[in-house]
């Protein structure tokens, strides 16, 4: 009998859950079954995976079959949901990974736009920071990217736009209050007047005081959404650019130091350019011109 991915999702369920009972629970199978495949599976390996038949503690050779178990049955979930995602949408699946500024500044108007032409495309977003949205475009795991970056520090892709980082802090709060009283020509020190909430595009300042703030910080996000609603409430200010910032909501103001000016690029990156689908050319041109 060849080693299945059923014997190693049974071997992971077990290991993980500690008792044949629980996992025949979680599986819906009886425990007899379950106890029947992983003794099939440790005859196929010729070698116990459990030292005890409490099936608590694994054996050394135990725990590396776990982590291989692990890396199979996800793999084999993660291709599977795909299928079943592209078997409901019509259209195809379009995958971006973009930095949290760029999903609220940037891609509703490109969305808008694509779906004429495009309504039947199945839109998938992942909101994470730029390091992750570098490493879904690598592992194929996302098709088109947006990542942020410090004009000049980087040539990857194509640059979309450049826009001004600034200090987004509550109206009328002590930050506030201290750059209309500086006339409107304010620097990053004001930071220092009430709590960094910190995020990545903080790291795009190059200033020491910002340095110091983050590593201090006691409150970190990364979604804008849930940072000018933290700023709102009044539990301090943050960094953020201007495009993110420019419909903000009310109660809360943006303004750019003038020094040092600081800005940020939003680049759109890819893992190839040939045999992509029409959907993927369409909004890929569309990043940028919209």
């Amino acid at each position: 009998m060849s080693m299945k991915l059923e014997m190693l999702r049974v071997f992971r369920t077990v290991a993980e859950t500690g008792t044949l009972a629980a996992a025949a629970r979680e599986l819906n199978r009886t425990p007899s079954a379950i106890s029947m495949t992983l003794a099939q599976l440790a005859d196929e390996i010729g070698a116990p995976l459990f030292e005890t038949d409490r099936k608590n503690r694994l054996t050394p050779l135990g725990q590396l079959v776990l982590e291989e178990s692990c890396r199979a049955t996800d793999v084999f979930d993660k291709s599977a949901q795909a299928i079943r995602r592209h078997a409901i949408s019509t259209g195809g699946i379009l995958r971006i990974a973009a930095v949290p500024s760029a999903t609220v500044a940037l891609l509703p108007d490109v969305i808008e736009v694509f779906r004429k032409s495009h309504p039947d495309v199945r839109i998938e977003i992942s909101d994470v920071d730029t390091p992750a949205v570098r490493r879904r475009v690598q592992r194929d795991e996302a098709d088109i990217g947006i990542v942020s970056a410090r004009p000049g520090e980087t040539s990857e892709g194509d640059l979309i736009l450049c826009d001004d980082l600034g200090i987004v802090c509550a109206e009328g709060g002590p930050l506030h209050t201290a750059h209309l009283s500086a006339g409107g020509s304010s620097d990053w020190n004001l930071l220092s007047l009430e709590p960094l909430i910190a995020n990545p595009l903080c790291r795009l300042v190059d200033d020491p005081l910002v340095d110091t703030l983050m590593a201090s910080s006691t409150l970190e996000a990364r979604n804008t959404t849930a940072i000018l609603s933290f700023v709102r409430r009044g539990f301090g200010a943050s960094i953020l650019p201007f495009e993110a910032v420019k419909s903000q909501p009310d109660g809360v103001e943006f303004f750019a130091p003038s020094s040092p000016i600081s800005r940020r690029e939003l680049r759109k990156i890819r893992q190839g350019s040939d045999c992509q689908s029409v959907a993927i050319e369409t909004f890929w041109s569309l990043l940028g011109d919209t």
